[in-house]
């Protein structure tokens, strides 16, 4: 074991599926909270958990990154038509100014724009999972928006510089989603059932992603809109795949990406998450222990 892999956070990109996870997690919402107590109890490194998180979220994008450097945090309802429930769901969280400087200047030592606002707000790509991993809402989080025109590589490269914080206590996660073609889902104006069984075409993608993952084949990964099964079908906008590759990037390219969790929802839409970095391989060992 390699002895440094022992005081890093691997990054983490999760898929927070329908807002409608909150009330009803199902199996993903199972794994975040083993994910969130595995952090917590040391069982992966030693201290407590997280002492801070960056969140690069699908729902919050820009034309240059920016840094929303409040000191607190309120969950945002960025969504519509579905339960009033959510709306009386709250996550707190503080905000994380200082981290904000910290990784302003990582970003700008690396040759990137980065901007910092004083302005605060969780939308529900950030808020929803972490209701379940860091139910306390007591770690303070700095969500980091993204130009959603940036490719794979430059968004790679943007993990790339961020990578020291899984040194320093910071859990970076990227949230979206391994497959999100919501038309495709409910362009009929009906809901599926909620375990609809698993389409062809995203069990393809996924797996595929899996496998060139596992191999670090990152050229791969990189040209997915053309390589994959499927890409375009399963992504016909990429918005919510690209928060994967700022978190592998946060990881290395020396360490393969791997699939940590696997589950579905309305038969489609994939709730796969990938831990990366040198710790990745433990965490998937100690979590399929849990």
């Amino acid at each position: 074991m390699d002895l440094h892999s022992l005081n890093l956070l691997p990054p983490t990109f999760l898929s927070h599926g329908s807002p409608m996870t909150a009330l009803d997690g199902r199996e993903a919402g199972a794994f975040w909270a083993t994910l969130g107590a595995t952090l917590g109890d040391g069982l992966l490194r030693e201290g407590p958990m997280p002492r801070r998180v960056l969140a690069v979220s699908a729902h919050s994008l820009t034309r240059e990154p920016v840094l929303l450097g409040a000191a607190h945090h309120e969950a945002v309802y960025d969504f519509g038509g579905f339960d009033p429930q959510l709306h009386t769901l709250r996550y707190d969280a503080p905000g994380a100014p200082a981290l904000a400087e910290r990784v302003q200047a990582l970003l700008r030592d690396a040759g990137l724009p980065v901007h910092r606002v004083d302005e605060g707000g969780l939308d529900h790509g950030i808020w929803v999972p972490l209701r379940f991993a860091l139910p306390a809402a007591d770690v303070p989080v700095l969500p980091l928006a993204w130009p959603p025109d940036w490719s794979p590589a430059r968004l790679f490269a943007l993990g790339e510089a961020l990578a020291p914080l899984a040194g320093e206590d910071v859990w970076i996660v990227g949230s979206g989603s391994i497959t999100h073609n919501l038309p495709r889902v409910f362009g009929s104006g009906l809901r599926p059932p909620v375990d609809q069984p698993a389409t062809p075409e995203s069990t393809a993608f996924r797996d595929w992603w899996a496998a060139r993952s596992a191999e670090a084949d990152w050229p791969a990964l990189f040209d997915y809109r053309r390589q994959a099964p499927f890409a375009e079908l399963m992504h016909p906008s990429d918005e919510h795949l690209l928060p994967w590759f700022v978190a592998a990037g946060a990881g290395g390219r020396l360490h393969g990406a791997v699939r940590v969790h696997q589950s579905l929802t309305y038969g489609d839409l994939g709730m796969d998450a990938y831990a990366f970095g040198a710790a990745a391989e433990r965490l998937g060992a100690l979590l399929t222990k849990a």
